[in-house]
């Protein structure tokens, strides 16, 4: 049998996996890096006080964490190390075997996913340092997408741009995948090839259009910062706001990249939280105005797909929002009934998988799995083993 570990970076977190084929034997995640790193496990019931970084940084963490997994398991059966890698850029498109040209490929688009490129870059190059002998694998955010026609992967900027990779790339890529996977197990085989519209909502949020299980358009572009509004990140912009705040209000490039990551979104409006939790929870009518303007976005993203879909047969919400807000989910397809969609609110509060009354476009809430998907493709890169 041949077993994996996926690592999945986040700005300040590590969630991992450990696979023996396409079974999940552990689950859990390291949070709060670059502060304390602390271990939680979502599966199993493993000691984890011996987890001990040597440092903060994500390197390091991922480092502890393998000391920490060779002292409770046995992983000389470990072929390969998966890793979450948001930017692809043009050329590569698949899960692949990382090496030294790869690698500086990788680099050289960083600028394009600050938040997420660099964290999962110097886990590779350290692990790649440390074990040399150890496969590690990249699996892209923006490889679900390349079936988007040419025509949805441009900007309306001039041609010589697009042939140098000023394009619209989308992300969230893992997980439309695995959801592409479970639609028809959950909304059944004639919806599922058909016009699909998913709504992944978290910290980071995107929609995609999906028509045979493909992804057709999507919300996100060339970084992602673009599309639809979320917890710290201000989504769509009038590009000329840019320009105000550096001319007008004498904003740096850093400056004005630190508001737009970190300090917009629901965070920025509500002046609460970037939790939509906290928003939904808190009297404050500035988190209501924030909650109120989510909901807005999310609708307008969902109609433009279902205007380039030219229907909709079913509708999925995932993500950490997506998943557990009933009531962002309610206000939602109550503002949607126009397009016959009709809610079943027993199930939404009780977080089913299918969340319609039966009639019109089905919807579903459908867990996204970024970390099984990752083992799959990394077991498909590596072959037999």
């Amino acid at each position: 049998m041949s077993r994996v570990l996926v690592l999945n970076a986040g700005s300040a977190t590590l969630k991992f996996g450990l696979y023996e084929e396409a079974a999940c034997e552990l689950r859990g995640v390291v949070e709060r890096i670059g502060e304390a790193p602390a271990l939680r496990l979502f599966s199993g019931d493993l000691d984890t006080g011996g987890f001990l970084p040597a440092e903060s940084g994500h390197a390091a963490v991922a480092e502890a964490l393998l000391d920490w997994l060779g002292t409770h398991l046995d992983l000389g059966g470990l072929v390969g190390v998966g890793h979450r890698v948001v930017h692809g850029g043009t050329r590569l498109a698949e899960p692949v075997r990382l090496d030294a040209d790869r690698l500086a490929y990788l680099e050289r688009l960083e600028p394009l996913a600050p938040l997420h490129q660099p964290q999962s870059l110097a886990i590779i190059r350290d692990l790649l340092s440390r074990h040399p002998r150890l496969p590690q694998v990249a699996c892209f955010d923006t490889a679900f997408h390349r079936t988007q026609p040419r025509i949805r992967q441009l900007f309306a900027l001039p041609r010589h741009l697009a042939d140098e990779g000023v394009l619209r790339y989308g992300f969230h890529g893992l997980s439309y995948a695995h959801v592409a996977r479970q639609l028809p197990i959950v909304v059944g085989e004639a919806a599922a090839r058909g016009r699909v519209v998913v709504a992944h909502l978290g910290q980071g949020c995107s929609l995609c259009a999906l028509e045979n299980g493909q992804s057709v358009a999507t919300s996100m572009g060339f970084t992602a910062l673009d599309g639809m509004m979320m917890g710290s990140r201000c989504g769509r912009l009038d590009p000329g706001v840019v320009l105000y705040l550096q001319q007008q209000r004498g904003m740096s490039v850093a400056e004005v990249e630190r508001m737009l990551y970190h300090d917009s979104g629901l965070l920025g409006v509500s002046g609460v939280s970037a939790d939509m939790r906290d928003l939904l929870a808190s009297p404050s009518p500035s988190a209501e105005e924030a909650v109120a303007l989510f909901i807005d976005r999310l609708l307008g993203e969902i109609g433009a797909l279902v205007a380039l879909l030219g229907g909709l047969d079913a509708l999925v919400f995932t993500g950490g929002i997506g998943e557990h807000a009933t009531e962002i989910r309610a206000r939602t397809l109550h503002a949607m009934e126009w397009l016959g969609i009709r809610l079943d609110p027993p199930a939404n509060d009780r977080h089913a998988l299918r969340i319609d009354a039966g009639r019109g476009p089905a919807v579903a809430v459908i867990p996204t799995d970024e970390e099984g998907e990752m083992a799959r493709g990394t077991l498909a890169c590596l072959g037999p083993g």
